[in-house]
């Protein structure tokens, strides 16, 4: 494929990169029962380019039942795939980034998982383009593929506890995101356990 895969991840999610895409996020899970994972940033200045990394690997948490390949509403699973990141917002003004962003307070409004407090897990998310309509704002209510199919994945500030079906980041983590994203560079999240990252096209 031109400019190469990016390093630890397979030709069955590398294929559904598209050519167009500059920057990458990779999630990797230990095991489909993790809870934790690491996080790193990859981007390349064209299709015909080797993919570098941005930074430092960042520790990140995900579903609090680890991953799924079929994920459903409610089963506190992070849904494994290949997915595009266009839109983000928050509880917070936005920090600066080129992505469009919805700073509604009121909306982004956290609870308690599981006897912990979440209140700071919403102050920035980034959508993840898991049924839902790309480009529109994260509060957006339409799930194309039905509501029984869960929505409403996001990258957010980690809380300090594994989440419903989210991938979660300190919260300068998030901020460096927020700050590198841009709508330009079509930017994806690849993201699962580590057998499903590195799955040749002929795996599943």
């Amino acid at each position: 494929m031109a400019g190469g895969a990016i390093p630890g991840v397979g030709d069955l999610m590398m294929s559904r990169i598209p050519s167009s895409t500059r920057q990458a996020i990779v999630v990797t899970g230990a095991d489909e029962s993790a809870t934790v994972n690491q996080v790193m940033l990859w981007q390349r200045t064209d299709e015909d380019s080797p993919w570098a990394p941005v930074g430092a690997q960042i520790a990140g948490r995900n579903g609090a039942n680890g991953w799924t390949r079929d994920h459903v509403e409610g089963d506190l699973r992070s849904p494994i795939g290949v997915f595009s990141l266009t839109a983000a917002g928050g509880r917070y003004p936005d920090p600066g980034t080129a992505l469009p962003y919805e700073y509604r307070p009121s909306f982004y409004q956290a609870g308690s998982y599981d006897g912990d407090p979440m209140g700071e897990a919403f102050n920035y998310v980034v959508a993840i383009d898991y049924n839902r309509l790309p480009g529109h704002p994260p509060s957006d209510p339409t799930r194309p593929l039905g509501d029984s199919a869960g929505g409403d994945i996001w990258l957010h500030v980690d809380h300090n506890t594994p989440t419903r079906g989210c991938v979660s980041l300190p919260q300068a983590s998030m901020e460096t995101v927020l700050h590198w994203l841009t709508p330009s560079s079509h930017p994806m999240i690849i993201m699962g356990d580590r057998t499903s990252v590195e799955a040749s096209a002929d795996v599943r």
